[in-house]
């Protein structure tokens, strides 16, 4: 009876210290909102976009670390080796490269940059895994033992090839996993530079070409999340703690314009020699690949004996540019040296990034043209670490061609947004040196010589498709009204045999009038006063004058004639379209690159 009387059992309170089980209808729901997430690609896009970021940010600190564990271990933590140490540390670092390179990790050479373009445009977005491996251990090697190459480079490929494995092992769609590898290369860039915006303008800039909401909303997710799991164990900190800068007047700017002119021919002299060298060393036999990254190291070494300060990525010494620790002279010195370090590593097929050493290059020139100037020209104002900052940015711009992402990146890894306009001023000079003295930029010139054709953004970016302006006939067409008789509209038919006439039938509701009807209703006297119904064809797609030709051909096929219409006034007619006009304009325009891809 006891029992009886008891009253329903309820379930015991989780014990202090017990975690608590969340209740059955939380977790069907929890399943059946991730069941949606997964059964829509997008939306699984998107989300795998994050887990990226997040896989990205943790290998770029474990590449990170051990680059600084390699260097520590094998040259110590002395900023002055000895001798023997820096001879023989960067020859044998760059012996063992070479071997795993050659006969282990073949397709982990290069700076990386490349390889991913050649991954979306030409292996449908796959990257091997084992290339992330072979590019993790051969730079943490290669820049570790002193080699003069980045690891932001690498850093992108290894994100490429972190999402193009979490693509295909949630077997996402071809096209998808395309898609997929650009958005791990933002990702891996980001956490390398801490710096998301600039990635992401030179993920569009540099790999793909075109902005999109789809594939951009998944590498900003990306870049973010990774950007956020870095600096959850490295701090959020800038990668450069810079002095406040400051313009002071007009000579200033006068002085930027001279540091784009210095840097503008450096950068244009750093990729002569790459280009002119760089055959001939792959026209070697074979079997030198095996010692030319030693070699390479052996040269470095000369260099580091009395310079030290040119081996590795050279993070330290630019701080210490930045900071105005360094007379001119020494500067350009440096300047100099590390062109010639990171030269001899690169060309000798050593894995590893450029974009470190461009960054170096940029603040030592910088510092040194501001030390000029301050000992020639005294009264003028500005200090080393403002142009050294701005010089970062100009080379960067003028040796990569990258003149957008070159303004965003000197603001993001320094955090100071008012070198905005010098910078600006100093690329653009260095960009337009480049450019005019330099016919392929550096991503570019690789590739072909490596015999790959694949897009060049730069180039796109420069080409002026036709519009439809360009093919469009002015005066053409006869533009009729709804209410004007048949015999009018008769008699402006037959002094214009060879116009068209176009209905007016309200504004962006044309219609194309067959003229043969016209005549034999005006012929009957009884309609010849009588407001033109003839028959028609329409209503007729409009077209803006500014819009792109190809955009025509999607209708011109199916109408024997389109009108081109004022975006203010769609009644008012600019112009008519046909077919062959269409055609003969495109066949008059210049032939244009390879596209991007249409994202």
């Amino acid at each position: 009876m006891a029992d009886a009387m008891a009253p329903p059992s309820e379930p015991n309170p989780a014990q202090p210290g017990e975690p608590t089980r969340p209740s059955a209808p939380l977790r069907s729901t929890f399943r059946s909102w991730l069941a949606r997430i997964l059964s829509r690609e997008d939306q699984l896009f998107l989300l795998l976009a994050v887990l990226i970021g997040i896989f990205s940010g943790l290998a770029v600190v474990a590449f990170r670390k051990s680059i600084d564990s390699v260097h520590l271990l094998l040259l110590g933590g002395s900023p002055h080796p000895s001798t023997l140490r820096v001879l023989l540390i960067p020859t044998v670092g760059g012996l063992a490269v070479a071997l795993l390179a050659v006969h282990v990790f073949p397709l982990a050479r290069g700076s990386g940059v490349n390889q991913t373009k050649s991954a979306v445009y030409v292996s449908d977005g796959y990257v091997p895994f084992r290339t992330v491996i072979g590019k993790f251990l051969m730079c943490s090697l290669a820049i570790g033992s002193g080699l003069s190459l980045g690891p932001e480079d690498p850093s992108l490929q290894m994100g490429a090839g972190i999402a193009s494995a979490l693509g295909r092992g949630m077997r996402l769609s071809q096209a998808k996993v395309r898609l997929i590898a650009p958005v791990g290369a933002a990702a891996g860039l980001a956490a390398a530079f801490n710096a998301p915006i600039s990635s992401v303008l030179f993920v569009i800039e540099e790999v793909i070409g075109t902005w999109s909401a789809g594939v951009l909303g998944a590498i900003v997710l990306a870049a973010v999340s990774s950007v956020v799991t870095m600096r959850a164990f490295l701090g959020s900190e800038s990668l450069f703690h810079v002095p406040p800068f400051r313009i002071s007047g007009a000579a200033d700017l006068l002085g930027y314009v001279v540091l784009g002119i210095v840097g503008g021919a450096a950068s244009v002299l750093f990729l002569k020699w790459i280009e002119r060298s760089r055959p001939a060393l792959q026209s070697l036999p074979a079997w030198t690949a095996n010692i030319q990254p030693a070699i390479a190291g052996l040269l470095v070494g000369f260099i580091g004996i009395w310079l030290p300060q040119v081996m590795g990525a050279g993070y330290p010494i630019i701080g210490q540019a930045l900071h105005g620790e360094f007379a001119w002279k020494f500067l350009l010195l440096l300047a100099g040296m590390k062109i010639l370090a990171t030269g001899f590593s690169f060309l000798s097929g050593t894995p590893g990034g450029m974009f470190a050493p461009a960054l170096f290059i940029g603040a030592m020139l910088g510092g040194a043209v501001k030390g000029v100037e301050q000992h020639y020209i005294p009264s003028m104002t500005g200090t080393t670490s403002a142009f050294a900052l701005v010089g970062m940015g100009t080379f960067f711009a003028g040796f990569l061609r990258v003149p957008i992402t070159s303004v965003f990146m000197v603001i993001e890894v320094s955090g100071d947004s008012s070198a905005i306009v010098p910078v600006m001023i100093s690329g653009l000079v260095a960009y337009m040196i480049s450019r005019r003295y330099q016919k392929a930029p550096l991503f570019d010139l690789l590739a072909r010589q490596e015999g790959l054709l694949l897009p060049s953004i730069e180039e796109q970016r420069e080409e002026t498709p036709p519009a439809v302006e360009d093919a469009m006939e002015k005066g053409s067409a006869l533009v009729i009204a709804p209410g004007e008789p048949v015999a009018e509209v008769a008699r402006k038919a037959e002094a214009n045999p060879s116009s068209v006439l176009l209905l007016r039938v309200s504004p962006g509701d044309w219609w194309l009038l067959d003229r043969e009807d016209v005549q034999r209703l005006a012929s009957d006297s009884a309609n010849s006063s009588k407001a033109v119904r003839a028959k028609a064809t329409g209503p007729l797609p409009c077209l803006f004058p500014d819009q792109p030709l190809e955009v025509a051909l999607r209708w011109a096929q199916d109408w024997p004639v389109l009108p081109v219409v004022n975006r203010a006034d769609l009644g008012k007619l600019e112009g008519v379209l046909t077919l062959p006009t269409i055609l003969a304009t495109f066949r008059q325009a210049p032939a244009e690159p390879a596209t991007s891809l249409d994202f």
